[in-house]
């Protein structure tokens, strides 16, 4: 039986920064990081859109608008410190109907009660800075950024390395029992002993905090992202990223042109129900998943509430022509064989009991584990953040 002082459940960029944390905090502690795939980075870390949010969308005072624009900065200052390539090109939120255009200047209002500076432009200063998108009018926001954070995280796992951590792959959680004295781990074949656990397993953290014996008011509900890749004649479209201005009811941010810190461009994501919690394939499936899924009276009441766009989502899933339709809103000059496969990814998203959607981060935790429960976008942007909360937390609950 192994024993570590801190065990770590996830390979993702939340829990390799946390594990960095701590073996930075904490020389002495013996630090192991537990991944079920072979490397580190392979969910919702390598699968996003590598944006560095700058934080407009969040409710001043949320978790994630502080952490966000802290994590702006630390990202940042890690990219520097590590030589890691990174894009602080900016980003242009279009109006494109006259609807916008109210939902723009709430957006701006937002914006500036969580301290950030954007700029308002007009149709004609728009086209002038981005000749080749169409508006009304948009935000543009200087902060925002491109990076490639499954390097991130990679980069981070070897900082836990070098500091005397482990990293031990392959390892699929299945038990986890607490008790006055520590916590026992069963993942594959090993048995791991820890004084104190942290959970961030992304899609997974519901059923392991439930395993933990956590009662749980939430489900994480899988939503696929579908992405296009601009073929290379595109690759300078945009100077920007280019995102439409959203339904602040939601908590996607609509179908958006991001230029990738690899020189090309993407467009997505849309969001449609996955068929399993690691369905990145269209005809995916897990009868487990769907089952606990529809379930779960949660998600019922969502579904019941959000029918008509969920149709919708799903119609744009299954035509290329009707995804494209929400890129020409904003860019006219996009056909459909512009349109080139892309890798998808899932976001973990909770669903409370009664329906609503958690915007914020959840943490959570019992006498010896912390968990971190909901960590969607911008989780990567505010992955250090989030790892200094969760570290204080289990510095002041577990005496550290």
């Amino acid at each position: 039986m192994s024993t570590y002082d801190v065990v770590i459940i996830g390979g993702g960029i939340v829990g390799v920064a946390t594990a960095m944390r701590i073996s930075d905090r904490y020389p002495g502690f013996s630090v192991a990081i537990i991944e079920k795939e072979a490397d580190l980075a392979q969910h919702q870390t390598g699968r996003n859109s590598g944006v560095i949010h700058a934080g407009v969308y969040y409710k001043p005072g949320s978790l994630k608008a502080l952490f966000c624009k802290e994590g702006v900065e630390a990202t940042i200052a890690f990219c520097r410190q590590h030589s890691i390539p990174f894009d602080q090109c900016g980003k242009m939120i279009v109006a494109t109907k006259p609807d916008d255009l109210p939902r723009m200047t709430a957006l701006h209002g937002r914006s500036k009660e969580n301290g950030l500076n954007v700029e308002v432009l007009d149709a004609k200063e728009l086209a002038r800075r981005e000749p080749r998108i169409t508006g009304l009018g948009a935000l543009f926001v200087p902060t925002t950024g491109i990076v490639d954070y499954a390097v991130i995280a990679r980069k981070m796992g070897a900082e836990v390395v070098r500091h005397g951590g482990e990293i031990l792959t392959g390892l699929k959680v299945e038990a986890i029992k607490e008790d006055p004295n520590g916590v026992t781990i069963e993942a594959g074949p090993r048995t791991i002993k820890a004084r104190h656990l942290i959970v961030c397993a992304g899609i997974m953290a519901d059923r392991l905090a439930k395993l933990s014996g956590l009662t749980l008011d939430f489900q994480l509900v899988p939503f696929r992202g579908e992405y296009y890749r601009l073929g290379p004649h595109k690759n300078d479209i945009v100077s920007h990223l280019i995102y439409p201005v959203p339904d602040p009811a939601l908590p996607f941010l609509g179908v958006h042109l991001t230029r990738m810190i690899g020189g090309y461009v993407t467009v997505g994501p849309n969001a449609v129900l996955a068929f399993a919690r690691e369905g990145y394939r269209f005809g995916d499936f897990s009868f487990k998943d769907v089952a606990e899924i529809f379930s779960y009276r949660g998600f019922r009441v969502f579904a019941k509430n959000n029918l008509r766009l969920g149709l919708s989502e799903m119609a744009n899933s299954l035509s290329k022509r009707r995804y494209l339709a929400l890129c020409r809103q904003y860019c006219p000059e996009l056909k459909i064989d512009d349109l080139e496969p892309y890798r998808p990814g899932i976001r973990a998203q909770a669903v409370m009991s009664d329906g609503t959607i958690e915007h914020d981060f959840i943490i959570r935790s019992t006498a010896r584990i912390v968990h971190v429960c909901n960590a969607p976008s911008p989780a990567a942007t505010s992955s250090m953040p989030i790892a200094r909360a969760v570290v204080d937390r289990a510095a002041t609950q577990f005496g550290w």
